[in-house]
């Protein structure tokens, strides 16, 4: 497992001149992600489904996992059984204790790592991170995470790591690597897993390590320590003492803070840790000297040359960002008298019309007699949302009344709406998933349309599925954008504008 976590962890060096992330897995989607790295925008490859990805960036072997508690596993599982991913890292809290065990015994038994559940994730300082670990760029620069340091860092917390790595970069050099297992009961690497990689990486001269009352990991690092298997500084805290105040049980905010028997109590594990060589603080509020004067020691007996500070890379503020605070100020590019449609040219699957796909796969699944679930879960394990389903604003609470228009319409004049009233039926199915995933007005439309060529009497299937299946009725879009075409041609020429060329710079050209 060292070996692997190091591979997973060591994948850049400071200065790179490429991106970390290789690509990004969004079920439906696909296409491209624009980012910026440094002063450069670049796109990032969007992929609908994990083989896809990995296919497509075989050298790729971190998979970073923020699906929600109810997917993490699921999707977990399937990374970790393609041959290109070593690494798993779940963010996701709440993943059941069972399929976590699942994955935690896959990966063992495969050679594979998996970090979490419940975790922030990791970083190697001037590098990359994974995960949300570190917070913002500000927070990043004040730990002085954007170059390495001489100590290793683990912990349980997500939260109380990026509190130590500030702390770490006030009296040391700062760190080289941090990483946070997880709070959950069963975490996929354990606290002396990566002491143990750490304490064989030349760059790590001493360790500090934050545990947390309940379960037993901190013994597996005590017996590390006691078998000589350590052979550098480890300055340890184990936090929850404060648990002996109450009279009963204390849960504390992660699954696995729980305070049980006398052996998985703070004092108990920090009492077992400074007997067994390492650095034990008498307080939280003495970790921080603790951390302190172990490095100064290492540092007078030479074994710490302290790495030298270097000034951070300058990050360019956001457009947007600039603008909102009146740094700057940007032209417009059109001027126009009879619309104010940003989205002028936006017709697709996704934007400006999803018809055509809402009324294939309401037709589709409406005609195989699937029930809502089957037709909603099917499409969830193809990676396809379903289309006409889903709204950014629009909710169970604040429906789209352009919606309600058209049902009501139809309900009075169609001799059938079979097919909207399937759609309906899906409604109440993802509705019960997410509040916003309302039947939209595309797939009121495409529904609706389904109904008016069956209840018309003039289309037999299988003219209506060949309508459907070369995108016709998208093309409504087509049309009202032609019309706002020919509108615009009008109006810059009675408004007497030049020639137009748009900036190159607003255009990213990507392979």
């Amino acid at each position: 497992m060292p070996a692997e976590l190091n591979r997973a962890l060591g994948l850049s060096r400071f200065g790179r001149e490429t991106p970390s992330v290789a690509g990004i897995i969004n079920p439906g989607s696909e296409g491209f992600q624009k980012l910026f790295f440094g002063q450069e925008e670049i796109a990032i490859p969007v992929h609908s489904m994990i083989e896809a990805a990995c296919s497509a960036h075989p050298t790729a072997d971190v998979f970073i996992n923020f699906a929600s508690f109810r997917s993490a596993a699921a999707s977990s599982m399937s990374a970790l059984k393609q041959p290109t991913i070593r690494v798993v890292a779940i963010i996701a809290e709440g993943v059941p204790e069972s399929d976590t065990k699942q994955l935690i015994a896959y990966a063992r038994a495969n050679n594979k790592v998996l970090i979490g559940p419940a975790t922030v994730g990791g970083i190697q300082a001037g590098a990359f991170k994974i995960g949300d670990t570190a917070g913002t760029i500000d927070n990043i620069i004040q730990c002085k995470l954007y170059r390495p340091g001489s100590v290793g860092f683990v912990s349980k917390s997500g939260g109380m790591s990026n509190e130590l790595y500030n702390t770490i970069a006030r009296v040391t050099d700062g760190i080289y690597e941090g990483i946070a297992i997880g709070g959950d009961v069963f975490p996929g690497s354990t606290l002396s897993d990566h002491v143990l990689r750490f304490n064989n990486m030349p760059q790590v001269k001493m360790m500090v390590v934050l545990g947390e009352l309940g379960g037993r990991d901190e013994y597996s690092l005590v017996e590390a320590l006691k078998d000589g298997k350590v052979h550098k500084p480890v300055v340890a805290w184990v936090s929850g003492t404060c648990a002996r105040l109450f009279k009963s049980e204390v849960q504390f905010g992660h699954a696995g803070a729980k305070s049980g028997g006398e052996l998985e109590s703070a004092q108990a594990k920090n009492q077992a840790l400074r007997e067994a060589g390492a650095v034990v603080p008498t307080s939280y509020e003495a970790f921080e000297t603790a951390i302190k004067e172990t490095f100064e020691k290492l540092v007078e007996e030479g074994k710490i040359a302290p790495v030298p500070d270097v000034e951070p890379p300058q990050i360019p503020e956001d457009l947007k960002y600039a603008i909102k605070s009146g740094k700057v100020r940007a032209p417009t590019h059109i001027i126009s008298t009879i619309s104010d449609d940003r989205g002028l040219l936006t017709i697709g699957p996704r934007f400006g019309g999803a018809i055509d796909d809402a009324a294939r796969y309401f037709k589709d699944a409406c005609d195989r007699g699937l029930t809502p679930y089957e037709f909603v879960e099917g499409m969830k394990k193809k990676g396809i949302r379903v289309p006409g389903i889903g709204h950014r604003i629009k909710s169970r609470d604040n429906r789209d009344k352009r919606v309600q228009l058209l049902q009501q319409y139809a309900h009075t004049h169609f001799p059938s709406v079979k097919y909207m009233e399937y759609a309906v039926q899906v409604e109440a199915y993802t509705l019960s998933k997410a509040n916003n995933l309302v039947l939209n007005v595309d797939g009121a439309i495409g529904s609706l349309f389904l109904d008016l060529l069956a209840g018309s009497g003039m289309f037999s299937k299988q003219e209506i599925d060949e309508i459907v299946e070369i995108g016709y009725l998208n093309g409504l879009f087509v049309l009202a954008r032609s019309i706002g075409l020919i509108g615009h041609t009008f109006d810059q020429k009675r408004l007497k504008q030049p020639l137009y060329r748009h900036p190159w710079e607003d255009v990213l050209y990507t392979k």
